[in-house]
């Protein structure tokens, strides 16, 4: 039996014959409801057959248009709970495998989920970036602040629906001697590269 199928088989063990496992491209894809978020992260940690001593990222995602999804769909009929979901990468150092856990955050204007810090410490900055960029607030996390934006930043910049130009911008003002926020004075444009070949280019070469 591969590594692979070891792992699988005792996710299921674990987790019972329902489980929602998702093995693709060799990587196995374990995800589970939020309110069960913290729960099963410590089984995976703390069960001696699966042994995930490590997180090694975690990141959020936003379905807002993924798929196509129009205003007439809903994320349910596209198949996705809710339109925030985190994802965090686990290793296991005694038994040498991997593992993807995925939940899906409800909340489409504050998403919560809890925090993984006390089961993982190598999180907090992880988290922090999840909540600047998609506004994924993780309760129970000792220092949720923004980690990558500035102070006054405002929304999340990684949201589908934030606006590529962003909502403020900062400069230095030599009169008041500080850094004043301003409305965005950049025009919103799209700019299609033009692409110019020489007659017959890539023929017969």
């Amino acid at each position: 039996m591969s590594r692979l199928s070891t792992l699988q088989q005792a996710l299921i063990t674990k987790f019972g014959e329902d489980v929602d496992l998702k093995l693709d491209r060799g990587e196995i894809t374990l995800t589970v409801p939020s309110e069960q978020w913290k729960a099963v992260a410590l089984d995976l940690r703390d069960t001696r057959e699966l042994g995930f001593e490590q997180c090694t990222d975690l990141c959020g995602i936003d379905y807002l248009t993924y798929g196509q999804v129009t205003e007439d769909d809903t994320f349910e009929s596209k198949g996705f709970p809710a339109r925030f979901a985190v994802v965090a990468h686990l290793l296991s150092f005694s038994n040498n495998w991997r593992l993807r856990v995925k939940t899906f955050v409800p909340g489409a204007d504050m998403p919560v989920v809890s925090s993984l810090v006390d089961v993982w410490p190598s999180v907090n900055w992880f988290e922090r970036e999840a909540y600047d960029l998609f506004g994924i607030v993780f309760e129970g996390h000792p220092d949720l602040r923004r980690i990558l934006t500035d102070y006054g930043f405002i929304g999340h910049p990684f949201r589908k629906d934030f606006p590529i130009s962003g909502h403020v911008e900062m400069r230095y003002d030599p009169d008041q001697g500080r850094v004043v926020y301003q409305p965005v004075t950049i025009e919103p444009r799209e700019n299609v590269a033009r692409v110019i070949r020489e007659e017959g280019y890539g023929v017969g070469r």
